[in-house]
């Protein structure tokens, strides 16, 4: 395996880890607006989420680094063709994590009612809008001979670059369900773990049609269809599990399930990308790929050995967070962040 393939590999992970830990805070924050009945309830969802959010968000620039410094030309060219939509991702952020922050700060109710519109808007919009970019990087976008992406409104948005949107909210708010029933207690766990089992059917067809559709209108499968034939099964299989779990009321398997799907769908996205970073439907001798658009050999040589020596802490400290604070939440221990 070349230094090439490998950061190909890591940026993979990152942005699948990203989804993974990221995909069930925004499900979290959907589900303040939808299975919280007072600001008590409201107020437990975000303290599930509340020593975690920040730091896997850090997954995300992490990855954005590493595009940035192993393949410079695939940043540029993602980033400054897809500029509206990471301002509107960045800007929805922001109003995510001040509204978490802000919404305690003052005893009103139009106070707490404003911020939670933001939690709402800034846990929704970004995997619409990050379904809708990784759906237009795996359909092809009008890139260039020089790189460059020049793409009209409905390049990026499209019916199937919609729908992928639409399914990776769905994942997220699938996944946050199944997270809310394991670090909660009393009537939101009971209500969270009935939330997730209706929605499973509905996120089931989801899945479905994104990838028939997925077949017909990228190369993914005519690439590497054995292997994403073999992920397909094992999405079905981790459909039903879930769905069992949630009715044995085994949380925390229901929730390596639903994570599964997460990984399984972004993973599909990047085996079948490989070894490719950004398809050109104008000429496929335009494609991105790790031929030209990666950083020199000595550039990725040097990144290696950083990553090798603070990866393994980062992760450590994440790790312990997550032990330290595994306990479930409920109204009894109520807290503001």
């Amino acid at each position: 395996m070349s230094l090439s393939d490998l950061w190909f590999l890591l940026i993979a992970v990152l942005f699948t880890g990203f989804f993974f830990l990221e995909g069930f805070d925004f499900g979290v924050g959907m589900a303040t607006g939808l299975l919280s009945r007072n600001d008590m309830q409201k107020r437990v969802l975000i303290n599930t989420i509340g020593p975690f959010w920040d730091a896997n968000e850090v997954w995300l620039i992490t990855a954005a680094g590493a595009m940035f410094a192993a393949f410079p030309h695939w940043y540029a060219t993602m980033f400054s063709g897809y500029y509206v939509l990471f301002t509107l991702i960045l800007i929805a952020l922001i109003f995510r994590g001040v509204a978490f922050e802000f919404r305690g700060k003052v005893d009103h109710s139009w106070w707490r009612k404003t911020w939670d519109v933001a939690i709402l808007f800034g846990s929704s919009v970004p995997p619409l809008l990050f379904g809708v970019m990784f759906a237009g990087l795996i359909k092809g976008m009008p890139i260039g001979e020089d790189m460059e992406m020049r793409s009209g409104f409905t390049d990026v948005v499209n019916g199937y670059s919609l729908w992928a949107g639409i399914t990776i909210v769905g994942l997220c708010l699938l996944h946050g369900l199944t997270f809310i029933s394991l670090r909660t207690m009393g009537e939101l766990r009971e209500r969270s773990r009935h939330m997730a089992a209706k929605f499973l059917p509905v996120q089931a067809v989801l899945l479905a049609v994104l990838v028939v559709w997925t077949y017909f209108v990228t190369d993914l499968f005519e690439r590497r269809g054995g292997l994403l034939l073999v992920f397909v099964m094992i999405g079905v299989l981790a459909v039903l599990l879930a769905g069992l779990f949630l009715k044995w009321r085994r949380e925390g398997w229901a929730f390596c399930m639903t994570g599964l799907l997460i990984l399984l769908t972004f993973g599909s996205f990047f085996v079948g990308l490989f070894p490719r970073f950004m398809i050109s439907s104008i000429n496929t001798a335009f494609d991105l790929t790790l031929y030209n658009a990666a950083s020199s050999a000595y550039t990725l040589k040097a990144m290696t050995i950083v990553a090798a020596t603070l990866l393994p802490l980062v992760l450590a400290y994440q790790a312990w967070s997550y032990f330290v604070f595994h306990k479930r939440v409920s109204e009894k221990e109520h807290l503001e962040y």
